[in-house]
């Protein structure tokens, strides 16, 4: 876990195509899904590979959570009132390739190509949402 927000953003209840994520964020694990007919990974889930276009036959793997800034903004207006700005909205591309829309945090200024590891913040329900840290461009070691 990572210093977190007071208050966390909104997360939507987990769904029958979201649940095994969902459980797999209770023990700080990030996971894809990934097509047993093509081996295909990709996020967020859902009922058809994106690749080969069969339904089923998708299941959860685990990820390394390494990552780089695809791309970002930086949020000066919030939503609510109540989450605290400035913050970063991110595209982060795994290392396994897929796409990530996440939260870099701590806020501080990140690159295209910055280097980036998973972090979590827990939720008051047990589940934990995903966010992203940079890492320093000359030692990339967590």
């Amino acid at each position: 876990m990572t210093d977190q927000p007071q208050h966390l953003p909104d997360v939507p209840a987990a769904d029958d195509l979201t649940a095994p994520w969902w459980d797999a964020t209770r023990e700080h694990r990030l996971t894809v899904q990934r097509c047993d007919g093509c081996a295909a990974v990709q996020h967020p889930p859902r009922a058809v590979c994106l690749a080969c276009g069969t339904l089923g036959g998708l299941s959860q793997v685990d990820v390394s959570g390494a990552g780089e800034v695809d791309s970002f903004t930086v949020v000066h207006r919030g939503p609510r009132p109540d989450l605290a700005t400035p913050y970063t909205i991110a595209r982060v591309r795994l290392a396994e390739g897929p796409i990530l829309l996440t939260r870099i945090h701590p806020h501080q200024e990140v690159a295209i190509d910055d280097p980036v590891e998973v972090a979590w913040w827990d939720l008051p329900d047990g589940r934990a949402l995903p966010v992203f840290r940079p890492l320093n461009r000359t030692n990339t070691t967590p």
